[in-house]
């Protein structure tokens, strides 16, 4: 029954890669099944991708898959008994030396030395994956895109957000860094049906409504301050919950 599940899933998939198909579905099993990989051209030398080495370009350049229709046959294989967990991150691919390369961004990337600033010229990618398991190290991505020169990282990530609650069979949970713990990304999923949990910068400061018009000078648009790494900014909690959960490294 297994095997006859994936071979119906190959099927399907297989039917959305539009142009250069044959050598795009064989370019993704030699990706699948080669553990190390210097270079495109390692991949030709994978028993599954019968085709010369040069085909490998060919497919990715020729390659027009249909995301949309392929992120759906994704989903039909998410349980409908329980509630999704979404996880979204954008990571950078460093290109400092590829000067012809279109459309390279200033990008974040950590850096070891004292006084160096934590970027360098890239491009950003954005992946929206669905996190299948509680414990193990496997995702499967519903959508990874490139971040363009005109966009950014939150305005992908809410594209991506809403393309793939709509098609999803309950409502889910969804997991993103402090990257997107800001009132923008906040906005603008407002009307999207999911739940957010995000890591918020300790020092962060967070106002709350302003209080009515007191009909002298300028309205005020921020209410009381909320510092996250000052106790004393803190009021009342309206609901506190316990979790015991175990320790992980």
């Amino acid at each position: 029954m297994h095997l006859a599940k994936l071979k119906e899933f190959r099927q399907a998939a297989y039917q959305y890669l539009c142009r250069a198909h044959d050598a795009t579905f064989e370019l993704t099993d030699a990706i699948l099944l080669t553990r190390h990989v210097h270079c495109l051209a390692d991949l030709s030398l994978c028993p599954v991708f019968r085709r010369r080495w040069s085909s490998i370009y060919e497919a990715l350049q020729d390659c027009r898959p249909a995301r949309r229709k392929l992120m759906q046959i994704y989903i039909k294989h998410i349980p409908k008994d329980i509630r999704p967990i979404l996880a979204i991150d954008h990571t950078s691919w460093p290109r400092p030396d590829a000067v012809t390369l279109q459309e390279r961004t200033i990008e974040h990337q950590a850096t070891d030395i004292p006084g160096n600033r934590p970027i360098t010229l890239g491009q950003g990618y954005s992946t929206i994956a669905w996190v299948p398991e509680s414990e193990g190290s496997w995702a499967l991505p519903l959508r990874h895109e490139r971040i363009t020169s005109w966009e950014s990282p939150i305005d992908k990530a809410v594209w991506q957000l809403r393309q793939v609650s709509q098609y999803l069979p309950s409502r889910p949970i969804v997991l993103i860094d402090s990257e997107y713990g800001c009132a923008p990304f906040v906005l603008k999923t407002a009307g999207i049906q999911a739940d957010k949990l995000m890591r918020l910068r300790s020092n962060l400061c967070l106002w709350g409504a302003p209080p009515p018009y007191s009909g002298k000078g300028c309205p005020r648009k921020h209410g009381e301050k909320f510092k996250l790494n000052d106790a004393s900014t803190w009021e009342e909690p309206t609901e506190t919950i316990e979790i015991d959960a175990p320790f992980v490294r």
